[in-house]
């Protein structure tokens, strides 16, 4: 699942992935937004994607080599596509099926891609997972539907969400309609490219270290966008964006996680219009009209960590930066900003966990 925070695309594995699901909660769980709460669960479960048709189409779990190679020196773990590395379990002790609790967190980030101004957004809120053989909330993927699952490849149907923003206070959008709640739906591909036990060789043999375990991902994300006052709903266009993410567990301590990634964003007109047009009526000497078009919007480099502070909660820190310098709206005057930067902390306190374990 890819999120949109402040109206700004926010990857997957921004922070780290259970970092992204914390803030995913803290949008599609919130009070102040049953809307949203409504359409992660009652959206997809109304699309074609019905949980009979997914089980006829969900295929077999599969054996795959290691990918990727790094060599005669690093070994292969097991390591299901769908485990987070970022939870409380280990990468080979069994998951629950619900477990219940409470997130907060906090992060600073640009209001949209290239804005000159940055919001802070604090909140703490209840956190719940769920997974299910079709249906799944909140490990590490927000609420999304399972199509095909393979050990090495995954397609889903998932829910992200964004806060809205404020005009008044935007010294470039000043007297410009506010940025609207956003919400996003759409499949997800991603393929397993190497998967890592740095305490073995090729062989399998030990080699006495303690480095822990790692997997590389690629995915690539299709998500049609809407906009929304809670009054009537909009058509954003569509987002498209490729990504590579790395996640690794357990070098030197076994509850330390560590989560990268690399990824692109390309949208439809309709999309950076949302962000960078300025139609007639809006523009003024220092901000001229100006009609966006398609194309590239930006790239994002992430970097996430997470470790227990006790067997029940979790800590998550992490930052971020977008890269805007090649954006296909780059001449608008609402494009302030080359490159922005995102900063954020945030915990998981795990109340509940059930005693049945989960199929997967």
């Amino acid at each position: 699942m890819r999120i949109i925070v402040g109206n700004r695309v926010v990857n997957s594995a921004t922070f780290n992935s259970h970092f992204t699901r914390l803030c995913a909660l803290l949008l599609v769980l919130s009070p102040c937004a049953a809307y949203a709460n409504e359409s992660s669960e009652a959206s997809i479960e109304r699309s074609a994607v019905s949980a009979s048709a997914i089980s006829s189409v969900k295929t077999e779990v599969l054996e795959a080599d290691n990918g990727v190679s790094l060599g005669n020196d690093v070994g292969e773990a097991d390591i299901r596509i769908e485990r987070s590395l970022t939870g409380f379990e280990g990468v080979n002790e069994e998951l629950s099926l619900w477990e219940l609790g409470a997130g907060g967190g906090s992060f600073n980030t640009a209001k949209y891609p290239a804005s000159g101004d940055s919001r802070f957004n604090t909140a703490v809120l209840p956190f719940i997972v769920y997974r299910g053989d079709t249906f799944r909330i909140g490990d590490g993927g927000g609420a999304r539907a399972v199509v095909v699952e393979q050990k090495n490849f995954e397609v889903d149907f998932s829910f992200g969400a964004a806060l809205p923003s404020d005009s008044e206070d935007n010294t470039a959008r000043e007297g410009m309609p506010e940025l609207d709640f956003l919400l996003e739906i759409g499949p997800q591909a991603i393929y397993m490219l190497g998967n890592y036990d740095f305490d073995k060789n090729a062989a399998g043999d030990s080699t006495g270290t303690d480095y822990g375990k790692g997997r590389l991902d690629l995915r690539l994300q299709a998500r049609a966008v809407f906009s929304t006052d809670f009054g009537s709903i909009d058509d954003r266009g569509f987002i498209l964006e490729p990504q590579i993410s790395y996640q690794h567990r357990g070098f030197k301590h076994p509850d330390t996680a560590l989560t990268l990634s690399v990824g692109a964003i390309f949208a439809t007109e309709r999309t950076h219009d949302y962000f960078y047009e300025v139609a007639p009526e809006f523009a003024t000497a220092e901000r001229p009209a100006y009609d966006a078009k398609s194309g590239y919007l930006g790239s994002e480099l992430s970097l996430g960590l997470s470790f227990r502070v006790n067997k029940d909660i979790r800590a998550f820190i992490g930052s971020s930066a977008q890269f805007h310098s090649r954006a296909a709206n780059k001449d608008s005057p609402l494009f302030e900003k080359e490159v922005t930067y995102t900063i954020g902390a945030a915990f998981v306190w795990r109340f509940y966990k059930s005693e049945r374990k989960a199929n997967w």
